[in-house]
């Protein structure tokens, strides 16, 4: 068990940060301080150890095995969908399927459901902020079956102009798909109020909650969304494993999206009949580990506690815009009311690749470029930004690190 709440009411950071070993290294000389994590988490030992753990003892391909070791892999596996099932506060876990990440999860779904619903005529929503995933899918369905895609414009500090959005919806939206928390703005979209919209105009909606399940909880059924998609290497667990949620009607009725072992019930010459949910999207052999050792990151996260992580996140978020405000030239790209733990910024002229170069030089990982968010940063007029996002292991003595060096930087780079 982990050292969660001090008689003050907020976690040791100090008990936290000593199940991360990666954190304890330099880099350049320099302690390493990890500021890169809307791109990807850190793993805890816990979560570490379930993979050696997996390998060493109970290795073996699931389902349908009879000897002792398929037995086991198979219930740690299923084990791990209930995890999540509960963690999502889903109906059941015939709604919980396992894929590569989000961006698998978001074209399972254009390629299914969109083609089995989309027609010519037909219209897509998605806002301005979205993540690439979440524009080429719907994209690409739009241009195969004559459909338009509509998106919703944000303001200049980054927020969902509700009012525009609510002037598309229409009779021919038929698929609404936007981002919970922004990835390169850390915006927090009003999603619950977005979804009740489309639903009175009769479109279903797709939730990009990779941002989103690492800060806070997510509760499937009290959001009343209809698919939403997270990536496992963003909460603590491997690369390569993610989870789709879809409501079990709608993934009842939507053709499978791969076909091969497992998603079936049985295979003749003249015909294939599927298998049952939620085997019906999961073929081939899975990222066994990987879904497991997802279960044991959710597990993880839970034991810290979400009301914990979110609370001792936002003193984050708070110190650091006021610490970085103090430094000249500092200009905020994202500076939405409601935001998670994501500062992006630029330093006057400095181009964001520069300077990311000499803060690795002092053993400080950010992110640099458009994050993956091109029309975003069109919109901003801007290339791309530096992006420095935080977890629960992170400290206000990084963040003073992270100024000081920004500001060595910056006069460094004039």
């Amino acid at each position: 068990m982990i050292e969660q709440v001090s008689t003050s009411g907020t976690f040791s950071i100090e008990a936290i940060r000593s199940q991360f070993p990666i954190l304890h290294q330099t880099v350049n000389g320099k302690p390493l301080v990890y500021l890169d994590n809307a791109a990807t988490s850190q793993k805890p030992k816990q979560v570490i150890d379930a993979i050696t753990n997996y390998y060493t003892g109970y290795n073996s391909n699931i389902h349908r095995g009879a000897h002792h070791l398929a037995q086991l892999a198979t219930e740690a596996y299923e084990n791990s969908r209930e995890v999540i099932t509960r963690h999502l506060n889903a109906a059941s876990s015939k709604e919980i399927n396992f894929v590569r990440g989000t961006t698998e999860a978001i074209n399972l779904v254009a390629a299914t459901y969109g083609r089995t619903n989309v027609q010519a005529g037909d219209e897509i929503i998605i806002s301005a902020m979205e993540h690439h995933s979440n524009i080429v899918p719907w994209q690409m369905l739009c241009a195969e079956k004559g459909a338009t895609l509509r998106v919703v414009p944000i303001t200049d500090s980054g927020e969902f102009i509700f009012e525009e959005y609510e002037k598309l919806l229409s009779e021919k939206t038929r698929i609404v798909s936007v981002v919970y928390v922004s990835n390169s703005l850390g915006t927090i979209n009003p999603v619950k109020e977005i979804i009740a919209a489309a639903h009175k105009v009769g479109a279903v909606v797709f939730l990009d909650g990779a941002q989103a399940l690492p800060h806070q909880k997510v509760d499937v059924q009290d959001l009343d969304c209809d698919f939403l998609a997270f990536s496992g290497h963003k909460v603590l667990g491997p690369t390569g494993i993610g989870i789709l949620y879809g409501k079990q009607a709608l993934l009842e009725a939507m053709p499978p999206y791969m076909g091969g072992g497992e998603m079936i019930k049985s295979v003749s010459f003249a015909g294939t009949t599927y298998n049952d949910l939620p085997y019906k999207f999961e073929a081939g052999t899975p990222h066994i580990e990987g879904g497991i050792v997802l279960g044991e990151a959710i597990n993880y996260m839970n034991e810290v506690g979400l009301d914990n992580i979110a609370a001792y996140e936002h003193k984050l978020l708070e110190y650091g815009v006021q610490k970085l405000s103090e430094i000249e030239g500092m200009r905020f790209i994202g500076t939405a009311r409601n935001k998670s733990s994501v500062i992006s910024f630029l330093i006057g002229d400095i181009h964001p690749y520069d300077l990311g170069v000499l803060l690795n030089e002092q053993g400080i990982a950010i992110r640099t470029g458009h994050h993956c968010c091109q029309p975003l940063m069109g919109r901003l007029n801007i290339e791309g930004t530096c992006r420095a996002s935080f977890a629960f292991y992170n400290t206000t003595e990084e963040i003073d690190i992270l100024a000081k060096a920004i500001s060595r930087a910056a006069k460094i780079l004039g």
